[in-house]
């Protein structure tokens, strides 16, 4: 065989020795060993030992991410742990196992003051501090994942247990609103032993009824127009009384404000022998009842004719004709009361009068509203302060528009007002005839349909489109059920206690119940005897 020249031949491989091999593998193991002995020192702190197997074990049993683990974030890490231990802890306690249930709770209430004193000195929480904590919920989270408290497990009872919660809370809730009306409708016994003992004394003092028509004789002021003339519609002597006494003593010219109160036959003389015996600066008070109204009988008036029907009765009345799925509050029979409704007929209660500012019982008025009756209502007949800052407030939430008569009819997001302070331009009223727009819409409720409660629906329909909006330091809500900014009600002209939470009940608003009470005497002789304090 012809071998190849020296030029094609291959080259010759050189080989390096076994010990050189060695010697290079030797040296890459000792760099790695010294690599990760550095590694492990840095990991660990020393004021806390921590095993390295344990951060492995953990992380597959109680799958927790990297970010629950960051230094970084140790207040959502404990937030974390703290969600998935409650719910260990109903697992652990449906299971009967009690003392891993004490377990958690105990270190659910740790993690808890960590944060609880974090939020305090509002710094956030250190790793040092927190650490300690974190480990020993994370082993805990890991044994409830060894004790078989797996996920589908855990969804399956969770999911029974908000069932059950849900069933409770609706349960609950229902209770509430039914004690928390009767608490709101109660009279309490102070205000039944203010009416027995003015009604007696209006009917024992007959130099009380003299002085009363002889002021009514000589009061030229309810048909005045040049004065400022106010109405309420109350059967409730003291607030009543509030309203007329912050009025007075909050106005720059008390001796031109006549305030025309309509209430019922029970109350009537209690109201005429408080309103003869005291007297607000100057401030004209003329009492009236409803039942002297010739006018107001059930041929002109809906909510009367409705009162005549047997299942408006029953309704109303005996709460059995829907096996109780309509809540108590709609089945309030004081949204029939006349002095609900009465704000409806103004025109006809005060025939000669142009100009009339509404007040709820339950307001105080803390500035001088002469104001009100300068403000142009450029044509419309309803002045009142909007309530549609939120949502809620918008007609949708009030009316049903799944009627047809409603959805033609109405914008479901025309913006919502009050009752409680409104000025009403009576001419324009009689102008427009309002009372018969009135009348229209609550003849086509009879079966409930189109509203559910009160007289602000039908009132939102009745001044649709004849509302002006004024000014929201006129009038601040909402202090008869939930908190209001203290700005607000310093500027507020009117203060409305609208809601369960009355200020002369016992469920009044307690930080909310002064600003009502500094215009009540409560060093009144009367007062006294009927224990009010």
């Amino acid at each position: 065989m012809r071998r190849r020249g020296l030029d094609f031949r291959r080259p010759v491989r050189k080989r390096f020795p076994n010990v050189v091999w060695w010697t290079v593998c030797g040296i890459l193991v000792l760099v790695l060993i010294v690599v990760l002995s550095r590694e492990g020192q840095t990991e660990s702190k020393p004021t806390i030992s921590r095993k390295p197997y344990r951060r492995d074990r953990i992380m597959e049993g109680v799958t927790i991410t990297d970010e629950m683990l960051s230094s970084n974030s140790v207040t959502r890490q404990l937030t974390d742990q703290i969600s998935l231990a409650k719910a260990f802890v109903v697992i652990a306690k449906e299971s009967n196992n009690l003392q891993f249930a004490w377990e958690l709770s105990a270190q659910i209430r740790n993690s808890q003051a960590l944060l609880s004193n974090a939020a305090t000195r509002r710094t956030p929480l250190t790793v040092g501090e927190s650490e300690t904590a974190i480990r020993d919920m994370a082993l805990l989270l890991y044994q409830a994942q060894q004790l078989h408290y797996d996920s589908a497990t855990m969804l399956m009872r969770l999911r029974a247990k908000i069932q059950t919660l849900e069933e409770q809370m609706s349960s609950a809730n229902e209770k509430s609103s039914k004690y928390g009306q009767i608490a709101a409708e109660e009279v309490p016994k102070s205000l039944y032993c203010l009416g027995v003992r003015l009604t007696t004394e209006w009917f024992g003092n007959p130099n009380l009824q003299k002085k009363h028509r002889e002021r009514k004789q000589m009061d030229a002021k309810l048909k005045d127009n040049s004065m400022y003339h106010f109405c309420i519609f109350s059967d409730n002597i003291l607030a009543s009384s509030v309203v007329v006494n912050s009025t007075a003593l909050n106005s720059k010219n008390p001796d031109k404000i006549v305030f025309h109160l309509v209430t019922d036959e029970i109350n009537y003389a209690a109201m005429n022998a408080w309103f003869t015996v005291n007297s607000f600066r100057g401030v004209a008070v003329e009492v009236q009842k409803f039942e002297d109204f010739k006018w107001l009988n059930a041929s002109y008036v809906p909510v009367l004719k409705q009162l005549q029907d047997s299942e408006t009765q029953s309704y109303y009345f005996s709460g059995h004709n829907d096996d109780g799925r309509t809540p108590i509050k709609f089945r309030n029979p004081k949204y029939l009361s006349m002095l609900n409704h009465l704000r409806f007929y103004i025109p006809e209660v005060y025939p000669a009068l142009k100009k009339v500012v509404f007040l709820d019982d339950d307001i105080v008025v803390q500035k001088d509203l002469s104001g009100l009756f300068s403000i142009d209502l450029n044509g419309n007949v309803n002045g009142a302060v909007e309530t549609c800052m939120e949502t809620f407030h918008r007609y949708h939430k009030y009316l049903n528009y799944s009627h047809p008569l409603i959805r033609s009819h109405f914008d479901p997001d025309a913006c919502g007002w009050a009752f409680g302070m409104n000025v009403f331009d009576l001419v324009a009223w009689r102008k427009r005839n309002v009372t018969g727009i009135y009348h229209y819409w609550q003849e086509r409720n009879v079966d409930r349909t189109l509203w559910k409660l009160g007289t602000l629906p039908p009132g939102l329909l009745t001044f649709y489109g004849l509302t002006e909006a004024l000014d929201p330091s006129w009038h601040v809500l909402g202090l008869g059920y939930t908190n209001v900014d203290s700005q607000l009600i310093e500027k507020g002209a009117v203060l409305h206690f609208n809601g369960n939470s009355k200020p002369w009940l016992k469920i009044g608003i307690e930080k909310f119940k002064p600003l009502w009470e500094k215009y009540v005497d409560y060093s009144h002789p009367l007062l006294q005897q009927c224990n009010f304090h």
